[in-house]
């Protein structure tokens, strides 16, 4: 069963296209339960999200009458990082309304059905309308008038319904094997963290004596290791100058322990390199606002850091790889944060007084080198089984994309009864 298909301009397909706003007072006016305010990062292509969901009063929700979402609408988000993405509104929601960030396209149903406009904005036509204004360049907001003048390919509404269960049910197939994939992501990530943590606190073999170490974050290590602070085996570094050196700057992944450093070059005054510390290869640098999130790695070669920064020098004592490895595992970073202050959680700084006082698991300099090269080839693998899954779910996503695209144009033919048949007719204007 073949249908003609036809463009129109979204605005001639929707009843309605408007959205929200922020409550007057902001996020002060935000209560623990109520009517929910949708805001950008609750709308996805595969649902909403309302885990992160935010409520209003019914005062408040009084004078958002006009914001209010009904069931079947279209949420698009028209502003920012999120630009783009969209979603249809379940029959079952609750009373909710939505924020400045948010579109409403309310589907005018006797020409077009809901989910079909939503798999239709996702479709690659529109995404690249959505983003890229008329010059050609990138974008960071939608006004309605913009909203109003995407333009899609229309077939009858039965037709629409048709191709909607199709895509329901393959991108809900994909989507859940984006997921898989994702929670697999998630296990490598935290069986890497364990390794890592594992072997820079309790050593290569799993039948060596344990004992107390009387340190509170550390808890039990191998018998034969020793203990030292900080101080016993770093010296602070404070040397200056040097402007043909490369800038340093240690780089924070959102969930990633492995930390790298970013090579540049300072393009200043020379009375601004002064203000620069200089670190040697092997130095161990931390960010001071940041170590308690894990902001510290080795420096490859020598190089100038920022003043916001500490260079601890290794003794002979302690092998700077093995420090490097030891101080982005979870615990360390705790009790960096505990000894650090300041007023504001998320602007902790630790100093290098509260540095050096830190008690360190020291294991012989052969142990620790084995341990070092443990971590590389293992991490190694997990990295390599990471990157395969990654690629897997890019590859995915770009299935769905595709198959969204061709549906919602006709590429892809869908019966009455949502199966696949061949291309169908699709009228130039």
């Amino acid at each position: 069963m073949s249908h003609r298909f036809s463009r129109l301009r979204l605005k001639f397909a929707v009843d309605k296209i408007g959205s929200g706003k922020t409550p007057r007072g902001g996020a002060a006016t935000y209560v623990a339960s109520g009517i929910m305010l949708l805001r950008s990062q609750n709308i996805h292509f595969e649902g909403l999200r309302v885990e992160e969901v935010v409520f209003i009063d019914a005062e408040t929700d009084s004078e958002m009458a006009s914001t209010r979402v009904c069931p079947q609408d279209v949420l698009l988000n028209i502003t920012g990082a999120s630009i783009g993405r969209c979603t249809v509104v379940p029959e079952n929601i609750p009373a909710a309304n939505v924020n400045q960030h948010v579109c409403i396209l309310r589907p005018n149903r006797k020409c077009v059905e809901p989910r079909f406009l939503n798999m239709a904005l996702q479709s690659a036509q529109l995404q690249d309308a959505i983003f890229a204004g008329e010059n050609g360049s990138s974008r960071e907001g939608l006004t309605f008038e913009e909203v109003g003048n995407l333009e899609f390919v229309l077939p009858p509404v039965a037709a629409q319904r048709a191709i909607a269960d199709y895509l329901d049910r393959e991108t809900a197939r994909l989507d859940g094997l984006v997921a898989a994939k994702a929670r697999v992501l998630e296990l490598l990530t935290e069986k890497r963290r364990a390794l890592i943590t594992r072997a820079v606190t309790r050593g290569l073999d799993s039948q060596v004596p344990l004992r107390d170490s009387g340190i509170p974050w550390l808890g039990e290590i191998p018998a034969h290791w020793e203990t030292q602070r900080v101080a016993w085996v770093f010296r602070e570094r404070d040397e200056r100058g040097e402007p043909d050196l490369p800038l340093l700057e240690v780089s924070i992944s959102g969930g990633v322990v492995l930390r790298e450093f970013l090579e540049d070059r300072i393009e200043s005054t020379a009375a601004d390199f002064n203000t620069y510390k200089v670190a040697r290869r092997g130095d161990v640098v931390f960010n001071k606002m940041r170590m308690w999130q894990g902001a510290v790695g080795v420096a490859p070669e020598d190089g100038l850091v920022s003043p916001d920064y500490t260079v601890a020098a290794p003794s002979g004592a302690l092998c700077s790889e093995y420090a490097g490895q030891l101080f982005r595992t979870e615990k360390f970073s705790a009790e960096c944060a505990r000894r650090s202050h300041g007023i504001v959680w998320d602007r902790l700084r630790l100093y290098w007084d509260g540095f050096r006082d830190i008690v360190l698991p020291l294991p012989d300099q052969p142990e620790q080198r084995a341990i070092v090269v443990h971590i590389v080839k293992e991490t190694a693998k997990l990295d390599a089984l990471s990157a395969a899954t990654e690629r897997t779910i890019a590859l995915l996503k770009e299935r769905r994309a595709a198959l969204i695209a061709a549906a919602v144009t006709g590429r892809i033919g869908v019966d009455i009864a949502g199966r696949e048949v061949g291309a169908v007719a699709y009228n130039e204007p």
